[in-house]
């Protein structure tokens, strides 16, 4: 079996504009722990357009934070990019739905976990992800902002080889793509795929040759049209809502998290090779609809005694998710490139609970 994820640096439009959403969410509320923000984000060649709906008592210039962050990934394009906001207040229906710790939305919210890698993620996705952040971290002079990796990995043998990869990257104008293929083959690939390639692995890098004009100027970039990238690569589902830009009381970001939360639990408990958590809500009803299991055939005890114990251990209502996973902290811009998951700074990466779920586990 083949499987292909991919993966894309902070310069991608998409990403760009992931990360201006969310480092306007922080910079509320870093002033009002407690605000509603849903903020989308456009980039196009002729400028950066913001909008949503926040209601906060907090004082943010938008276009400032929109500019800064832009800067600092692209400064071509913020220099000459124009600015419109069409920010809106929350809806007062939606308010008073999620007054009483109501969740924000109807949906449905699934959440992952492998034993198959140290991040607890497949294989192509993780491998994706370590390729963007070594690319980002590499002193290659003149790389630019703007690239995407793939891997696809074969699991046919008896341990998984990737196949094939593919980086593309932004240059400068005039480089040699000769030096630029061996030094991001030595320099980026064969450090992070160690161990997992061999004499028939092939490498595309910058398969279309040059890579010059990258960025909003090149590609439009919309706030949450990479949810793929954010999860799992397509190795598991997903439920369809974006994450950047949204406070917690949102569940499809919220919910997600917990999800992922509780199928580390069970994942570091030992009782499961691979975990989905599927959590389902209606709009201002504060406990999920449902909640559902699947260990894929992989688990070590009954899948019963699983859900009862999670049942029992994890508060998965709203206000339970923002209070046991922090959410009302400004941390959302470090989210925003290299995935979502698979990072243990985060709090739904770790396993706290785990001698709580453990014991009612023994219970049941």
């Amino acid at each position: 079996m083949f499987f292909t994820s991919e993966s894309v640096s902070s310069g991608h439009p998409d990403k760009m504009a992931d990360l201006v959403s969310d480092s306007i969410l922080d910079a509320i509320l870093s002033q009002d722990p407690n605000a509603r923000v849903a903020c989308e984000t456009l980039l196009s060649a002729k400028g950066i357009t913001l909008a949503g709906e926040i209601t906060s008592d907090a004082i943010v210039d938008y276009e400032a934070v929109a500019r800064r962050v832009i800067r600092e990934i692209d400064p071509e394009y913020e220099s000459q990019a124009t600015f419109e906001s069409q920010i809106v207040e929350q809806s007062p229906d939606i308010a008073e739905g999620i007054a009483d710790g109501g969740a924000g939305d109807q949906g449905l919210m699934f959440g992952y976990a492998t034993n198959e890698t140290p991040e607890r993620l497949p294989l192509p996705i993780a491998l994706s992800h370590r390729i963007i952040r070594r690319l980002e971290s590499v002193n290659i002079p003149y790389l630019m902002a703007d690239a995407k990796t793939q891997v696809t990995v074969d699991y046919s043998g008896d341990k998984p080889r990737v196949d094939t990869v593919v980086l593309s990257v932004r240059h400068e104008e005039g480089i040699d793509l000769a030096d630029l293929h061996g030094d991001v083959l030595t320099e980026v690939l064969a450090p992070e795929l160690l161990g997992f390639v061999d004499g028939d692995t092939l490498a595309h890098i910058n398969p279309a040759g040059e890579f010059v004009l990258g960025g909003p100027l090149a590609d439009s970039g919309l706030t949450g049209r990479k949810i793929i990238v954010d999860t799992y690569g397509g190795y598991a589902r997903h439920g369809g809502g974006a994450f950047s830009g949204k406070d917690a009381t949102k569940v499809d970001r919220s919910g997600a998290y917990m999800a992922r939360y509780i199928a580390n639990h069970v994942i570091e408990a030992g009782w499961a090779n691979e975990c989905e958590i599927q959590l389902a809500y209606a709009i201002g009803v504060a406990e999920p609809v449902s909640v559902r299991v699947d260990t894929f055939g992989t688990e070590t005890i009954d899948t019963t005694i699983i859900e009862r114990a999670i049942r029992g251990t994890f508060d998965m209502t709203p206000r339970g998710i923002i209070d046991e996973l922090q959410l009302t902290r400004p941390i959302f811009a470090q989210t925003a490139v290299g995935g979502h998951f698979g990072r243990r700074e985060f709090t739904w990466e770790q396993t706290p609970r785990l001698g709580e779920l453990i014991e009612k586990g023994m219970i049941y």
